[in-house]
C-alpha cells in the first residue's frame, strides 16, 4: 500500500453533514478532490465509493462494516467526528493499517450548554407552562418552581 500521496491525489469522503468550515481548512491546505454528502449513505454506495477513497469522515450513523473496510483499497484514515469509534471495525481497519481517529470533546461544551438550559427549565417547570399556554391557560403562578442556584 502506498502511503505518501501528493494532496491533490487525495481522494475525500465526507459524510453525515461535516460542516462546510472543514471542506474550507481542507481546500487551504491544498487538499481539492472533496466530496461532501448530506447525510449517512448505505452501506451499498458507501462500497460503491471507498475503493477510491483516501481519508473518510463519518459521524456517528455510518457503519464501518468489515465489507468496507475489506473494499477499502485506498483508505489511510478515517476520521470518526463524534466522540466514540464504536461505529468502525477497529480490528480490522488496525490491520489494514487504517489510522482511526475520533474528536470525543468536540460536543462537551454545547452537551452542558444543553444541559444548564434544560435543567432551569424543568425547576421552573417551563414545559408545564408552556403546554398550558398552547391550552389557553396562563399559568402565572410560581408554585413549586425554583432557581438552580445553591442547588449543587
Amino acid at each position: 500500500m502506498q502511503t505518501s500521496y501528493p494532496k491533490e491525489k487525495l481522494k475525500i469522503l465526507l459524510l453525515e453533514n461535516i460542516h462546510p468550515s472543514a471542506i474550507n481548512l481542507l481546500n487551504k491546505a491544498g487538499y481539492t478532490d472533496i466530496e461532501s454528502i448530506k447525510g449517512s449513505i448505505s452501506e451499498k454506495e458507501l462500497l460503491e465509493k471507498i475503493g477510491k477513497v483516501h481519508i473518510l469522515g463519518i459521524r456517528s450513523k455510518t457503519q464501518i462494516t468489515e465489507a468496507i473496510l475489506k473494499k477499502a483499497e485506498k483508505l489511510i484514515a478515517i476520521g470518526a467526528f463524534c466522540i466514540g469509534t464504536n461505529q468502525i471495525k477497529m480490528d480490522i481497519a488496525r490491520t489494514q493499517g487504517i489510522a482511526v481517529f475520533n474528536s470525543p470533546f468536540s460536543n462537551t461544551r454545547s452537551v452542558a450548554e444543553l444541559v444548564m438550559g434544560l435543567s432551569i427549565m424543568l425547576m421552573r417547570r417551563v414545559f408545564e407552562k408552556s403546554e398550558g399556554a398552547h391550552h389557553g391557560l396562563w399559568l402565572k403562578e410560581s408554585k413549586d418552581c425554583f432557581e438552580v442556584r445553591g442547588k449543587l
